[in-house]
């Protein structure tokens, strides 16, 4: 089945349009590109303000805004944030809104994803948490929307960004509409979509039992994480008695084959394949995650902690991040804020960053905050009911209307039982049939219902301002409350010598259900029609994982599992496999233990470490394989003399990654399902270790090739064969001189415009040029491929990096994967990608002296 991850496809059909707009680029020189620029010197006018505020901006264009009040900071931020970047937040609540034809027309990419998003209702639940916030939230939100619609207060689309001027050629295209507060808060739902946990886990188990027919074998690609072999970011004698709580609830029964063998796998494969259609806009799948440690200053040169965080996410053209400084005038109880760091276009405030007296970092915790319901359904719809312990519920129905820009409206009716929204019908993939069912269970029609904790309304926008302003580990505990979606590990140290981590989100609470027909655990779908399966409530904010001061110093948050088995509130069981996280522990660990001490430049070169996990565990077993060919033997020698690292001029990782795409593909592809292949990604890294022992697994056998039963040892050695031919093919016959930045590159795209559909002249204006990097899945440097997929580029890196030393923050660094402007004609469009590729970093300032030190363009806005 198609699995569509972006909207890459939308200008199919203006082709040669573009063409035209390409000429009259070139015929009136650079206006076009160069209209949307914004004034960052001198003076300009902003209705509304209070007093005068000044922005101030780096020689990477970074604004750090300076405001007598709380109002006039957010409203700087706001009007700032237009001009650099404007088109991205208005592609992005767009997209949150489900209005995406409304932007770009017709197109079935864009229309499917309206169709789920408004199934889902991610607008709709914003509007329910306005009220919900904090006042002063709220009026920092409105603030920020006061700044926005203030630049878009008279100017054209064209004066705003040229994708405005592209898209108008195709499809009509009005003044963008003003902008609302609860467009930030929409914007938060994407990220708790993107970051949700481990709802592609449940789907696929669910999908490969389908094929494989055998819950020990879908448990095989489903393994335990490997604590013996990859510590914790907690270990029990760390947990705090709150935390000692029940561990993973377990049914009593094993998967009913009955069930999973009926035609319920077409409701299945229907929510798969809707639940795909979603834009990405943060990341999805092989390698979304991130790195962040913590040490404590015992251990530091300056004597203070030092902490380090990049999230690994997908790359895109503008980057994911946008940096900015906050400062009030005179920080105190009228306007307290002052903090640097990176933010989202779109959303006041500073997500991730420091202030003057504590820095913080995130790392995605991959809780089990989704659930899949199958629903047994009745009658028709508006009149529709759904079973529940033998009674008929009412499924709630609406109508959604879509608006298409040049085309007729399309009309969807969106279906919610009490556990969510139905997703399996969303869109059309075939009909979910009445199928037979275990005794005792109802008969009839099967739907899928998603239950999602981010679709009950949050406080997650006060819990932003709550990081923004907070001084303690209290206050970090006090925020982290408030942080209900998505669920992140976070890092954190004080100036005054602390260091900490705190887990918070929403976590559902979920009963040990005796007799159960499928686990209970949230790790397969559940039976919407029995209430024990139903959710008890949320993980107690008390019980959730934290810890002080750790006795060793160090705190490693890189999205393994938070707490040993049976210690802690259940989580999940789908936690990334720890090979990063162990990893930089070690490295650390030995640096310590040999007194050195660690620095803003030693754990600048720890996030660029490109150790490979995959050459641990496959090299032993592939170098004393017999290769006869002595062509196909230097392959192998390669291997045998390679120390791990897998750097961009390695001729090693580039055979090693061949190699392993080929082991994958031998070993799995004929038992899994299409959509679900194998990524390569840490849980398989784990799937394959673990079989390395078992050289005559049933998984080795190739299905095939029928009469011929493979061991280990053939598909192994069929895959360094498959692999020098490859290899040969693409980067020449003589393996010394292959290279794996060759293969592996990043290169990120604009959303809208950066596909292979539009014309050649304008992917290269909108798409930075591609950059050879080292690294890898599930290495510290973590340049992510898939192995699925029929190229080795990257589909998710860091997407910023930035390293806090609390004893003197003007000497920290950060970089992020683009620049700070979203105008493909700015200089900061792509100006620190170079550095981000070479493993550079830039000074951040931070104090009054050395931002006014760095400024080069002061803008003063007045009233």
């Amino acid at each position: 089945m198609s699995r569509p991850r972006t909207i890459r496809r939308i200008l199919v059909s203006v082709a040669s349009v573009l063409v035209v707009l390409v000429a009259a680029t070139v015929v009136t020189g650079v206006v076009v590109v160069r209209r949307p620029l914004p004034q960052v010197e001198g003076t300009l006018e902003l209705d509304g303000l209070d007093e005068k505020v000044v922005v101030t901006r780096d020689a990477l264009g970074v604004p750090t805004i300076t405001a007598q009040t709380t109002h006039d900071l957010f409203a700087a931020q706001g009007f700032v944030a237009a001009q650099d970047r404007f088109f991205e937040m208005d592609y992005r609540r767009h997209v949150t809104a489900g209005r995406l034809s409304e932007l770009v027309g017709e197109n079935e990419d864009a229309l499917a994803a309206d169709k789920v998003i408004r199934t889902f209702g991610w607008r709709r639940v914003a509007e329910r948490e306005w009220p919900l916030v904090q006042q002063s939230t709220r009026d920092y939100l409105q603030a920020y929307a006061d700044g926005v619609n203030a630049y878009l207060e008279g100017r054209a689309p064209a004066e705003i960004a040229v994708e405005y001027t592209v898209l108008g050629l195709q499809v009509p295209q009005s003044t963008p509409e003003p902008w609302d507060p609860v467009d930030s808060l929409a914007w938060l739902k994407a990220m708790a979509w993107d970051l949700r946990g481990n709802y592609d886990d449940e789907l696929a188990r669910a999908l490969i039992y389908s094929s494989v027919r055998d819950v020990q074998r879908v448990d095989d690609l489903f393994p335990a994480y490997p604590q013996d072999v990859n510590q914790p970011i907690l270990d029990a004698a760390e947990l705090t008695p709150a935390d000692e709580v029940d561990a993973s609830p377990t049914s009593t029964t094993t998967f009913d084959t009955d069930l999973a063998g009926t035609d319920l796998q077409a409701a299945l494969e229907a929510a798969d394949a809707a639940l795909a259609a979603v834009p990405h806009l943060l990341g999805e799948g092989e390698g979304v995650g991130s790195n962040s440690w913590v040490v404590s200053g015992e251990h530091t040169a300056s004597g203070s902690p030092v902490l380090a965080n990049d999230p690994h996410l997908s790359i895109s053209a503008p980057g994911i991040w946008a940096q900015v400084g906050l400062r009030c005038a005179e920080v105190g109880t009228q306007c307290p804020f002052d903090v640097s760091g990176f933010s989202f276009a779109g959303m006041p405030g500073v997500v991730i960053g420091h202030n003057g007296d504590l820095a913080w970092g995130l790392t995605n915790l991959g809780a089990d905050v989704t659930d899949f319901f199958v629903e047994r359904v009745d009658g028709e719809v508006g009149e529709q009911t759904s079973r529940l312990d033998g009674k008929d519920v009412l499924v709630a129905a609406r109508t959604e209307v879509i608006e298409v820009a040049g085309a007729d409206a399309v009309e969807l009716t969106v279906r919610e039982t009490v556990h969510g929204p139905i997703v399996s019908d969303v869109l059309d993939v075939g009909e979910v049939r009445a199928a037979p069912v275990p005794e005792g269970s109802p008969r009839g029609r099967y739907e899928v219902a998603l239950a999602w904790t981010a679709l009950t309304p949050g406080t997650t926008a006060d819990a932003i301002f709550a990081f923004d302003l907070a001084q303690d580990a209290d206050d970090v505990a006090a925020a982290a409350a408030l942080f209900d979606v998505p669920s992140q590990n976070i890092v954190f140290a004080t100036t005054d010598g602390h260091i900490g981590y705190q887990a918070p989100g929403s976590i559902p609470v979920r009963a040990s259900v005796a007799g159960a027909v499928v686990p209970s655990d949230g790790t397969w779908p559940r039976p919407g029609w029995d209430s024990a399966y139903e959710w008890q409530g949320y993980v107690d904010d008390a019980e959730m994982p934290r810890a002080l001061d750790p006795a060793d110093g160090l705190i490693v948050a890189a999205n393994q599992a938070v707490t040993p088995a049976g210690s802690g509130p259940f989580l999940t069981v789908d936690w990334d496999y720890g090979f990063r996280a162990q990893r930089i522990r070690d490295v650390l660990t030995s640096q310590i233990e040999k007194g050195v001490a660690i620095d803003v430049d030693s754990t600048a070169t720890l996030q660029l470490d490109q150790h490979s996990p995959y050459a641990d565990v496959l090299v032993p077993a592939l170098v004393d394989l017999p290769v006869s060919d002595l062509f196909f033997d230097d392959g192998q020698e390669l291997l045998r003399a390679w120390d791990g690292e897998a750097g961009e001029d390695s001729a090693a990782a580039a055979y090693l990654a061949a190699v392993w795409r080929t082991i994958l593909h031998l070993t799995f592809a004929d038992d899994l399902p299409d959509g679900h292949d194998a990524s390569g990604d840490s849980r398989w890294l784990e799937v394959v270790r673990r079989l390395l022992e078992q050289p005559d697994s049933p998984w080795w056998d190739d299905r095939s090739t029928p009469g011929l039963v493979e061991g280990r040892d053939e598909i192994l050695t069929q895959a360094l064969v498959q692999a020098r031919q490859e290899l040969t093919a693409q980067l020449g016959r003589d393996a010394e001189d292959w290279q794996w930045g060759r293969l592996h590159q990043a290169a990120p795209e604009h959303p809208v415009l950066g596909g292979s559909s539009v014309p050649g002249v304008v992917r290269s204006l909108v798409n930075p040029a591609a950059h050879a990097v080292g690294g890898g899945s599930s290495v510290v440097d973590a340049t992510a491929w898939d192995a699925s997929a029929d190229t080795y580029t990257v589909t998710a890196a860091p997407s910023m990096r930035m390293v806090v030393d609390l004893g003197d923050l003007d000497s920290s660094t950060w970089v992020t994967l683009t620049g700070t402007s979203g105008h493909p004609a700015s200089s900061h469009y792509d100006d620190q990608l170079g550095a981000w590729a070479d493993g550079e970093t830039f000074t951040w300032p931070f104090s009054q002296t050395a931002t006014d030190d760095g400024a080069r363009d002061t803008l003063t806005l007045t009233p």
